[in-house]
């Protein structure tokens, strides 16, 4: 069933569903326009009774309603909702007067939070600062106000102002346990040569990741890195991490070995697949791939060196390319088993990053691009901003604070666990029989 509505140009036919959803929107605008009226009212009906006591020498109230201030649209998810506050007069001294101020309704508050952050959000998802208008008409209805191309402008530079004093935050009381770090390529529509992010995210004590730096460097050059790793310890980062987790870079792992020589390294295991699988044909690939995942995937140390022998001696002959390719990282490749095991599956890639940025690389690709390289910082530091909110805390993050005290793990087990065990065997002597 439809309904035909004339207009002065054309007919335009609105579906019954159109309808209904029309007058659910309105219910409910109108009931969250009444919800909030109730808690304004509340809350200085609140502030009023805490104050009621404050009186002068006839015994009247000095601190009463006073009418009620302008009204004003605020702009919600469900659109435009008008709302009008009352107005608190103090008539006590200007020394002792108290100014009212709503923590429902602050002074000037134009948009509902959710908008503030619909904002950035859409933008960082790839819609055009052109294209704003049109998208938020269909999300917030006809009325939106205020919400155009300029206001994205005007945030761009806020953020890059955030960027920069985030860059600058003191990490004197942060230590990290695990290191996640790559280099991020994107393309800058104003300049000839692409960009490349250099991005370290963290594990802190606690579990929690976080994004340590991301900051435009000369490809992924030592001296790039390492104009990184000296920048945290002039911000204060005192303790080395544990672990760091990367893929092949040389300049990384060199500036590492340098400003933090007491980190441990871990190549990523997923690259190191792919870098292998290369030099194969892709008819033994499957194979191969599967080989190596047994290596990852092994309970301890001793069977992925097994595994990796194998491996080795299976494809050697042949393909001595892709062997040499594993066997030059041996090491490096199976630190992880020197950590909790609950932890493996975090440490053995960086995954962590990956997963965090893909979303720009999306951005990127809708948009040819920033146009300048600190759109581009600062595009990365807003997105992981965005994804943060999701990040989880690492599992086995209870160990952390061993760790940090230097107790060893072997096979992922706790050192002394270990010992223990390797005890009860030897002292358990097998019964005889009579």
């Amino acid at each position: 069933m439809s309904q035909v509505i004339n207009s002065s140009s054309k007919n335009t036919t609105v579906s019954e569903a159109d309808l209904v959803s029309d007058v659910m929107t309105q219910i409910l605008k109108q009931g969250a326009q009444q919800m909030l009226k109730a808690a304004i009212e509340a809350e200085v009906q609140e502030y009023l009774e805490i104050r009621q006591k404050l009186r002068d020498e006839q015994g009247h109230r000095l601190v009463v309603r006073n009418g009620r201030l302008p009204e004003r649209e605020l702009m919600t998810g469900l659109g435009p909702i008008p709302v009008q506050q009352p107005r608190v007069r103090d008539k006590r001294s200007l020394a002792d007067r108290e100014e009212f101020s709503s923590k429902i309704l602050p002074k000037y508050l134009r948009k509902a939070q959710s908008i503030e952050e619909l904002i950035p959000w859409l933008y960082l998802k790839g819609i055009s600062t052109n294209d704003f208008p049109e998208a938020l008409q269909a999300l917030l209805g006809p009325n939106a106000k205020g919400l155009s191309a300029t206001t994205i402008t005007r945030m761009k530079k806020i953020w890059e102002e955030e960027y920069r004093e985030w860059n600058k935050r003191d990490l004197s009381e942060t230590r990290y346990v695990y290191f996640w770090a790559d280099g991020i390529y994107s393309n800058i529509r104003l300049e000839n040569d692409r960009q490349c992010l250099l991005v370290l995210m963290g594990a802190i004590e606690d579990g929690g990741k976080e994004l340590v730096a991301v900051v435009d460097g000369v490809r992924e050059s030592k001296l790039s890195w390492k104009a990184v790793l000296l920048e945290l310890k002039q911000r204060g980062l005192a303790t080395a991490p544990k672990l760091a987790i990367g893929d092949g870079a040389l300049g990384f792992w060199s500036a590492l070995r340098e400003v933090f020589p007491e980190t441990r390294t871990q190549r990523c295991t997923v690259h190191k697949t792919a870098n292998v699988l290369n030099q194969l044909p892709k008819k033994i690939q499957p194979q191969a791939k599967g080989m190596l995942h047994e290596i990852w995937n092994s309970p301890t140390k001793a069977d992925a060196d097994k595994a990796f022998d194998l491996f080795v001696k299976t494809f050697q002959s042949k393909y001595h390319k892709a062997t040499d390719c594993l066997e030059k990282d041996r090491e490096e490749l199976l630190t992880y088993y020197d950590f909790p095991a609950e932890n493996w599956c975090h440490i053995r890639t960086t995954n962590p990053i990956e997963s965090t940025f893909a979303t720009i690389r999306l951005r990127h690709k809708k948009t040819r691009g920033c146009g300048s390289a600190m759109a581009s910082l600062t595009m990365m530091f807003k997105l992981a901003q965005s994804a943060s909110k999701n990040w989880r805390r690492l599992r086995g993050h209870d160990h952390f604070p061993e760790l940090l005290r230097g107790v060893k793990f072997i096979d992922g087990i706790h050192e002394a666990k270990v010992n223990t065990s390797r005890t009860n065997k030897t002292t358990t002597q097998p019964e005889t029989a009579a």
